[in-house]
């Protein structure tokens, strides 16, 4: 790995993985120089003494247009962007419940959105993203099974 100055620390960024009713997953296709071509969920920075369903609402919002509900921790990951010099300690949390349409508010950012099926997930996948289901979490249908048992598998 490079070398970075010793004052260079991790940021904390977080991802709200936000279900429809049909348990598809809703990710935004990103554009620009970090993770550019790649698919992930909406999501952003910490800010200075916010909680992290403030966070997860804020961002959704931001992002998709979404009123997100119903939000709970479920995984944490430890993401290096070799290319970008960058270190993000990552939140993700899951939204059961949203209120809207979702649609692209900053297309500077992102230039498309959409609800994929939990086995039939885009490539490339954002760091953070890839990292959350190659940790192997429990599903985000609620199935209370390990995703790569559940959804990650193609149905037949």
């Amino acid at each position: 790995m490079a070398q970075h100055p010793e004052n260079k620390r991790p940021k904390v960024g977080l991802g709200v993985y936000i279900l429809n009713d049909k348990n598809e997953l809703l990710l935004l296709r990103r554009k620009g120089a970090h993770g550019a071509d790649t698919w992930c969920a909406p999501g952003g920075h910490l800010e200075f003494g916010e909680s992290f369903e403030e966070c997860a609402k804020r961002e959704a919002k931001e992002e998709s247009d979404l009123a997100v509900d119903d939000l709970t921790v479920v995984g944490v990951t430890n993401d290096i962007f070799e290319e970008e010099g960058k270190h993000y300690i990552t939140i993700s949390m899951c939204a059961k419940g949203y209120k809207g349409v979702p649609k692209i508010m900053e297309p500077e950012y992102c230039d498309a959105i959409r609800w994929f099926s939990m086995n039939q997930l885009p490539t490339p996948l954002f760091i953070s993203t890839q990292n959350y289901f190659d940790s192997d979490p429990l599903c985000l249908c609620g199935s209370s099974v390990r995703f790569k048992k559940c959804c990650a598998r193609p149905k037949l």
